[in-house]
């Protein structure tokens, strides 16, 4: 990564984890410059459960590793890296992060391809972004649940569109997998995974509470949706006893590297 990007950012190892603290601030200048090396940049927006992942399977650890950009939206990582590292670390809201990265490529009338979702619901957002962000030019868009004979001809549209942003949503096999597995066929500039954010610009789900993501609550809203995310309690008081096993025996320190 380049000396620019690396002045915008700090790249720390948290419990063998990259974490990347971005200002919300420098969000859009960082991006900038992304994409001014002309690179394939992935971003990850990195919750408490992905990082858990992260750190059992080798695969998806190996894709954080590489990825451009590693952005916490975990209240419990931000808190994390303060009591483990001593780092104030910026924990974003997916939604609003994904708009300031809109925001930042309308400003530059820059491009963008969407993919994922439901084919009206795919509509409805590609819509709904065009009158949000006027000047960003929408390059392509394909819905999800594609067959697999199609992913070729997906691929090749991707690639000849050259979008600055390509947003990857549900319905796409092997959700952030399938970034990784086709990074290098898909062209230059930035990707992101963006779970069902495709289906909130689409109107097919509300936004998250943002009162309810700033007090570290946004689980609640899971759990009523489907009562088996309680079960994520376990994994949540593993962290917690992780956190303080590093703490007694490891003696971590903030590893920061900008790579």
């Amino acid at each position: 990564m380049g000396d620019e990007v690396a002045q915008n950012r700090r790249r720390v190892s948290f419990l063998k984890v990259p974490i990347d603290i971005v200002n919300p601030d420098e969000l859009s200048l960082l991006a900038f410059q992304m994409l001014a090396e002309k690179q394939e940049s992935n971003i990850v927006l990195l919750s408490l459960w992905d990082l858990l992942r992260a750190r059992r399977n080798p695969e998806y650890l190996d894709y954080v590793q590489k990825a451009a950009l590693v952005i916490p939206i975990s209240k419990s990582i931000v808190g994390g890296t303060q009591f483990l590292l001593k780092k104030q670390a910026f924990r974003y809201m997916p939604f609003d992060f994904v708009v300031s990265l809109l925001a930042m490529l309308e400003s530059c009338e820059l491009s963008c391809y969407l993919l994922g979702g439901k084919v009206r619901a795919l509509a409805k957002a590609e819509k709904n972004i065009r009158d949000t962000f006027p000047s960003l030019r929408i390059v392509g868009r394909f819905h999800g649940y594609f067959k697999r004979q199609e992913e070729p001809a997906i691929i090749e549209a991707i690639r000849k569109a050259s979008p600055s942003l390509l947003l990857v949503g549900k319905g796409v096999r092997g959700e952030e997998r399938w970034i990784a597995q086709n990074s290098g066929r898909l062209g230059k500039g930035l990707r992101l995974w963006c779970n069902d954010l495709l289906d909130v610009f689409g109107e097919r789900k509300k936004r998250q509470s943002r009162t309810a993501f700033n007090l570290g609550l946004e689980w609640i809203g899971y759990c009523l949706k489907n009562p088996f995310n309680l079960l994520r309690f376990f994994p949540f008081v593993y962290y917690n006893m992780l956190l303080l096993a590093y703490k007694i025996f490891k003696k971590p320190r903030a590893v920061e590297t900008g790579e």
